[in-house]
């Protein structure tokens, strides 16, 4: 009778126990800030990439496909939207661990074995893993058919060919993958898990390495600043893009699910697709014949450039070769991030210059010109007019910040921070690198760099070649 007694105590005492374990494990799972919490801090606060496809910051304004999202959603909520920004992809396995952050934006591929430390969202995109390579030298001068045969177009063709992928990503796993389909060897050099498709996009590009994987999304939203690269050759099927929660906020998964059901189904949701990844290709069908320095005339808008270059003593030659290298003298073409008209005016900015999508040429230009010598005024410490002139083209490109950011870099890296030229542009192309847009003195994150630098050289050589044609 006794043993009976004792045994039914300690069955009793492994009850009571078990119990206590099991609601701890239950407290453990709900999290200390769902979305209740969120609600009342009155903010939610997402893990970016700092990209096009999640979040950066250009021309000034802030954007990336999945910020637009989430700022959508957040508004929604009626709460403001605050961005971290992702240093590393081995953050997002600790995310269950970090109470500071809600969501996490970074143009995730919905992967079974990430499930363990992740949830995801219902998937508000899909896409496919495509191959990233460079067309060849002088290729906007040749023929297609001249060249196309150089490039890969086929997974087989990719035997023995280096490629270049963050390490245990999902194009790392596709890879090894593809191996065993082909029945042969692929080099994978294995980068760091800092390091972000883009930037390996951008060495593709610069010719630092041949091949790299990307979602086709990713490099449609990239072709506007990399021309010269090739995404074509599929790697994958279609997998699903989607954002990632800690795996004990349910509330919050629950509600940006619904959320998401109906927003995909939205025009606004469609407008944002053709936003980012299907840029108007008007901007290269354009007349010809203001295309080169042999006709009569730059464009058929010079006595409106002249006119207003005019009023405030500049030359009008500057303002055309700007006008050129944002839309070809087309008053009509939208460009990246809502850019819009013959001066490529972003939509929060065009107002405050008097521009609109629909108004004139006349009015564009005439904002432009006001546009180009606010930039020019912000540099009022540097002293040579040229050099000004380029730091001005810069800031009109990429928005004043990340010049500023760059011109801080340049000081710590005992550059000049007044000279453009081979001084704060580098810094200017180093932006597009984690090292220094990470560094303590940047506050405005990466940039496309080699864009930029490509962009002052590409109009202030051009306005060289109108001036000694044209004059003053």
């Amino acid at each position: 009778m006794v043993k009976t007694y004792i045994l039914l105590f300690l069955c009793f005492s492994c009850f009571v126990s078990c119990s206590e374990n099991n609601s701890k494990v239950e407290e453990e799972s709900v999290s200390k800030r769902d979305l209740k919490e969120i609600l009342k801090s009155g903010k939610l606060i997402v893990l970016a990439e700092n990209s096009t496809t999640s979040f950066f910051i250009y021309r000034g304004k802030k954007l990336g496909f999945e910020y637009e999202i989430l700022k959508e959603f957040a508004s929604h909520l009626g709460i403001e939207l605050e961005v971290k920004i992702l240093r590393d992809f081995e953050e997002i396995k600790k995310i269950n661990d970090n109470e500071g952050v809600d969501l996490v934006a970074g143009n995730l591929v919905v992967n079974r074995l990430d499930k363990d430390f992740l949830d995801y969202s219902i998937p508000f995109l899909r896409t496919e893993q495509i191959l990233v390579q460079r067309k060849p030298e002088n290729w906007e001068n040749t023929p297609t058919h001249d060249w196309n045969h150089l490039l890969i177009h086929e997974p087989v063709e990719l035997v023995n060919k280096k490629i270049y992928v963050r390490m245990n990503s999902v194009y790392h796993k596709r890879l090894i993958h593809l191996q065993d389909e082909i029945g042969d060897s692929i080099f994978i050099q294995a980068e760091p898990t800092d390091i972000g498709v883009e930037e390996l996009i951008e060495k593709v590009s610069e010719g630092k390495i041949d091949y790299t994987i990307a979602p086709k999304n990713v490099v449609l939203s990239n072709e506007k600043f990399y021309d010269n690269i090739e995404g074509n050759v599929a790697l994958s099927i279609r997998q699903n893009i989607a954002f990632g929660t800690r795996k004990n906020t349910r509330l919050l998964k629950a509600k940006l699910d619904q959320w998401l059901a109906e927003y995909v189904k939205k025009p606004e949701f469609r407008y944002l697709k053709h936003k980012y990844y299907e840029i108007d290709k008007m901007i290269e069908q354009n007349n010809s014949s203001y295309l080169s320095l042999s006709g009569g005339s730059i464009s058929p808008f010079d006595d409106i450039f002249k006119k207003e270059a005019k009023k405030v003593a500049w030359d009008w030659t500057l303002l055309a070769a700007i006008a050129y290298q944002e839309s070809k003298f087309n008053p009509y073409v939208t460009g990246f991030g809502g850019a819009y008209g013959m001066m490529q005016f972003m939509p929060e900015v065009g107002p405050k210059f008097g521009v609109y999508p629909n108004s004139s040429p006349e009015v564009q230009i005439a904002g432009g010109m006001k546009k180009i010598m606010k930039d020019f005024e912000m540099w009022p410490d540097v002293k040579d007019k040229n050099q000004r002139i380029k730091f001005a083209l810069a800031s009109y490109n990429a928005g004043f910040s990340h010049i500023k950011d760059a011109q801080n870099l340049a000081k710590k890296y005992g550059l000049n921070p007044y000279q453009w030229d081979e001084h704060v542009e580098m810094m200017v192309k180093n932006l597009s690198e984690r090292k220094y847009y990470l560094d303590e003195v940047v506050q405005y994150g990466a940039m496309k760099g080699p864009h930029t630098q490509k962009y002052v050289r590409s109009v202030f050589s051009r306005y060289q070649s109108y001036q000694s044609v044209y004059g003053k």
